[in-house]
């Protein structure tokens, strides 16, 4: 039996069912790129920690990303906030897919684009935006002892706030939902956990 590819199988994996849209709005667009590698024989993701100075989501855990600038596509948007954040090449990014795109209460609707990195990537944090960068097994995030529901009133709304606690460090919000699509999406979680 012919063994397949880590990146045809994520490929496959994201293509179907297509990743969910948000309905139109006026919630600006973004993009953060959700870089995975594989290293041995497990598939991490990297992570950045926000300096405390930023305007929006200071001192959170979150993907490299940002606002899109007018004519820039998503893949273009998340490709140049991460070469931006932390260092990363665009031409070493093979692209596998999209997840569902979420908003932030900051007012953007984001896409994450997934791509593959190399395993031999050393970030370089823009000082100014990002305080660390490091990386993670998709497996711990997996692990449900590590993953706490909590209700939360965001602007009124009350919602569960999924929070994974992971390696010392807290990462919730948009950041959590994404890694929680990407499991579901890999078969590491199933649907019905996805709130």
């Amino acid at each position: 039996m012919e063994r397949r590819s880590w990146i045809t199988e994520i490929r496959e994996s994201l293509e179907s069912p297509p990743p969910r849209r948000l309905a139109a709005s006026d919630l600006r667009p973004a993009a953060v790129l959700v870089p995975l590698y594989v290293d041995a024989g497990e598939l991490w993701t990297i992570l950045t920690k926000r300096t405390d100075t930023l305007p929006s989501h200071p001192n959170q855990i979150a993907f490299p990303g940002g606002g899109r600038e007018l004519k820039e596509d998503l893949w273009g948007a998340a490709l140049r906030e991460a070469h931006e954040e932390i260092g990363l090449d665009p031409k070493t990014v093979l692209r596998l897919g999209e997840l569902d795109e979420g908003e932030t209460p900051a007012g953007f609707r984001v896409v994450p684009c997934v791509g593959a990195v190399p395993h031999t990537f050393q970030p370089q944090p823009n000082a100014g935006e990002i305080a660390e960068v490091f990386s993670l097994p998709l497996t711990a995030f997996a692990n449900p002892q590590l993953v706490e529901e909590r209700p939360v009133k965001i602007n009124n709304v009350e919602r569960m706030l999924r929070i994974y606690h992971v390696g010392g460090r807290q990462i919730w919000g948009l950041t959590a939902r994404i890694l929680q699509n990407l499991l579901v999406r890999l078969g590491m979680e199933s649907e019905e956990e996805l709130s």
